[in-house]
């Protein structure tokens, strides 16, 4: 599975990057394979793994503001792996070119 997710403390100012980093830690720390982006980060694994770690990063960022919002987006296709790799691929091979990352 494929999750996509961003959270979001409101009324934090405009740079959030120190509450990026907290989550981005906490997904690192799962051993789940993920990419992060300028809009979020896509993490794969198992639905309740996937699930806790966002819980996690919801939590964590909850903890030091008094309002968050967290968005996701999910992929569930089964019997798929490597799915964040095989899906740029997948692109790749149609461009004959690679992707900037």
């Amino acid at each position: 599975m494929l999750a996509e997710f961003t959270v979001v403390p409101i009324g934090e100012g405009e740079s959030v990057s120190r509450h990026v980093a907290e989550c981005v830690r906490i997904v690192d720390e799962s051993g789940l394979d993920y990419r992060v982006n300028p809009m979020g980060t896509v993490v794969e694994g198992g639905f309740d793994e996937v699930m806790s770690v966002i819980c996690a990063c919801h939590k964590k960022v909850a903890g030091t503001c008094a309002r968050v919002e967290t968005i996701i987006r999910i992929d569930d296709r089964k019997g798929v792996d490597h799915a964040i790799r095989s899906k740029i691929e997948s692109v790749e091979k149609k461009l004959k070119k690679r992707l900037k990352e």
